[in-house]
């Protein structure tokens, strides 16, 4: 067995679903591939597993009797951060936006194969372990990229770059969902001015631009933020 597939087993994983005959699928098949779990039916069941050193994941039910999934991953990401990832029944792009701007790593649209999500599973914490995440959530980093949310800085190669305050919110949405495609709908969804005005699709296209120029040493051939063709958007190494 490889280091990282021992590494991986060691991980315990949250299972927060109301839906016995999901939490115990996907319980049993955590247990043939080996990984430790804990299953919780609500919120109420889950919250004194929030925050333990001991949980490497949570797969969170967006719906759940006595709250959302979406309240857990806020309570979590306060604490640490760790991978989360939705398991929810609508898939609608307002739902998902959402879920991925609190801090969610994955979501998955049930009725779902229980190998993908295995795969998913496994797929996100290859992202943490590859970039050894131990840092506390107020800190992003991507390659020179760091963004210190609690100071409201960012450092490109260790040199402090100023951004505006588009700027930075858009950095920032981008460096959460680091190796992911993110849409120009999701960031249209996410930006907006000073005024509290969402802005359109070509205000987004020349702040993409002004990024750029601030951060990237060749913007006709941009290694940082990177463009998907017909897609949007990537920071860091695509996993998708």
């Amino acid at each position: 067995m490889r280091r990282e597939d021992e590494n991986m087993q060691k991980i315990k994983i949250l299972i927060v679903e109301d839906d016995k005959a999901i939490a115990d699928a996907v319980a049993y098949t955590l247990e043939k591939e080996e990984f430790k779990f804990i299953i919780a039916g609500s919120a109420a069941e889950a919250l004194p597993y929030i925050g333990r050193k001991d949980i490497g994941l949570y797969l969170l039910d967006v719906m759940l009797p006595d709250g959302t999934g979406y309240d857990i991953c806020r309570k979590i990401k306060r604490y640490h951060n760790v991978p989360v990832i939705f398991l929810t029944a609508c898939d609608e792009e307002a739902n998902v936006v959402m879920g991925l701007d609190i801090g969610a790593d994955d979501y998955i649209v049930k009725p779902f194969r229980i190998r993908e999500l295995i795969s998913r599973i496994r797929s996100v914490l290859r992202r943490y372990d590859s970039r050894q995440d131990i840092r506390p959530a107020s800190v992003y980093c991507a390659g020179d990229i760091r963004v210190l949310t609690a100071e409201g800085k960012v450092y490109c190669k260790e040199e402090e770059i100023c951004l505006s305050a588009l700027e930075y919110k858009l950095l920032l949405f981008l460096i959460r969902h680091e190796g992911q495609i993110v849409t120009r709908e999701q960031l249209l969804s996410h930006i907006y001015d000073i005024a509290g005005e969402y802005v359109n699709d070509n205000t987004l296209t020349v702040y993409i631009k002004r990024l750029r120029d601030k951060l990237e040493t060749d913007t006709e051939g941009p290694e940082i933020i990177r463009t998907v063709r017909g897609l949007g958007y990537t920071i860091g190494e695509s996993h998708v």
